[in-house]
């Protein structure tokens, strides 16, 4: 497989959280969880940070809002503060307590267990839809493009109230926005241009507010929601609903596949999909970091004292390979005892769609290996290109045959 550490030479460095070799964190990554706990790196906005890398410190750090503050601001950035404020209105993630919790209080009903198990009988029909379409075609097919990607796209799209025949237009915008390679100006256009496109959702939803999400968030909130808040929320969750499943659909379907006798267990036993996906976000952590939070007070972390006023990252992928988390952590185990493992985050800012994310998989990866038991990658693994620069880590095609 290629390095995800491989990169042109006109792209910038990838920063230590966000450096893999294939699946796995570089090994610089493990050593820095296991010498110092935390250290200082260089980050993707120009900026130093503190980089916390094991399990129990990223859990508290993620569990004490207070000391931790999501009120980081990018620095040298061309957007006035004003500007800066009002591009943030209504995303959950840069915001504390308590606006945060009035927003995600607001959402929360949307996404309990119950609420999502209502979709369960849409996801499978659009999941069986979407393997009839890989059939017919014929192989080989990539399983990006054809099965991860849309699946995901279309169950948000439909949740939402956002027109599905648009989705090549935001998940281009999405992938600029998410990728670090690419020039600030160039991702900063992609992000005021789909913040643009939501709001003329909102606004269409304001005029007749329809039986969605969007529909739900006007008739419900519209007296507390003014439109930049309402584009804010549509723009993060249909961000968040598409990329982070999509891409643990193609990039755990090539890990079962490096694991044939646990693509098996999850093939063949509907016992083991649940675990299996547990330890599939555990091992793949595809998210590397979260948002950077701001202490704001002297703070000691592994031992280290952190003043005040000091940007801090942390690096998911470290802290779910911890062996204080679990024997054996570079292992993708699914018989595993389940783990305390922060794929979704954890605390104030714990994956609001996870219920989704998980029955989405639940539902598609025995699916799509049941449809197909002879599936099989249909390129070399040194061809197999990683998403190395993407916040959200993943495939940029899987080519399959069966």
């Amino acid at each position: 497989m290629s390095s995800a550490t491989d990169s042109p030479a006109t792209t910038p460095a990838l920063p230590l959280h966000m450096r893999r070799n294939g699946f796995d964190p570089v090994p610089d990554l493990a050593a820095a969880r296991e010498n110092d706990g935390v250290t200082q790196v260089a980050t993707p906005f120009g900026a130093r940070a503190w980089l916390v890398t094991r399990h129990a410190d990223v859990r508290a750090l993620l569990g004490d809002a207070e000391t931790f503050s999501n009120g980081w601001q990018r620095p040298n950035s061309d957007l006035s503060p004003e500007e800066a404020a009002e591009l943030r209105r209504g995303n959950l993630l840069g915001y504390d307590p308590p606006e945060h919790t009035r927003l995600r209080k607001m959402l929360t009903p949307e996404f309990t267990v119950r609420r999502m198990r209502r979709l369960e009988p849409r996801i499978v029909e659009i999941v069986d839809q979407h393997l009839d379409a890989m059939r017919r075609a014929g192989a080989p097919r990539d399983l990006v493009t054809d099965f991860a990607l849309p699946v995901p796209s279309l169950v948000i799209c439909e949740l939402l109230g956002v027109p599905y025949a648009d989705r090549d237009e935001f998940q281009t915008r999405t992938g600029t926005i998410l990728d670090t390679s690419l020039p600030e100006d160039v991702r900063r256009q992609a992000s005021l241009a789909q913040r643009a496109y939501m709001r003329e959702l909102v606004e269409r939803a304001q005029a007749d507010p329809g039986e969605d999400m969007l529909g739900m968030l006007v008739r419900e909130h519209g007296h507390e929601l003014e439109t930049p808040d309402l584009t804010g929320i549509a723009s993060l969750l249909l961000l968040a609903g598409h990329e982070t499943t999509s891409n643990m659909l193609g990039l755990g379907t090539l890990a079962l596949l490096r694991h044939p006798d646990q693509l098996a267990l999850v093939r063949d036993d509907p016992e083991r999909v649940a675990p299996a996906v547990e330890e599939l976000m555990r091992w793949l952590s595809i998210v590397h970091s979260g948002t950077p939070r701001v202490t704001t007070t002297e703070v000691e972390i592994a031992g280290r004292v952190i003043p005040a006023g000091e940007m801090v990252v942390f690096a998911l992928p470290a802290a779910n390979r911890d062996p204080e988390l679990v024997d054996d952590p570079d292992a993708l185990d699914i018989t595993r005892k389940p783990t305390n493992h922060i794929g979704f985050g954890h605390g104030i800012h714990h994956c609001l769609g996870a219920p989704l994310a998980r029955m989405e998989m639940r539902i598609a990866f025995p699916a799509l290996l049941r449809a197909f038991p002879e599936l099989r990658t249909a390129i070399p693994d040194d061809e197999i290109e990683f998403r190395s620069y993407h916040f959200v880590y993943g495939l940029k095609s899987l080519p399959v045959a069966w």
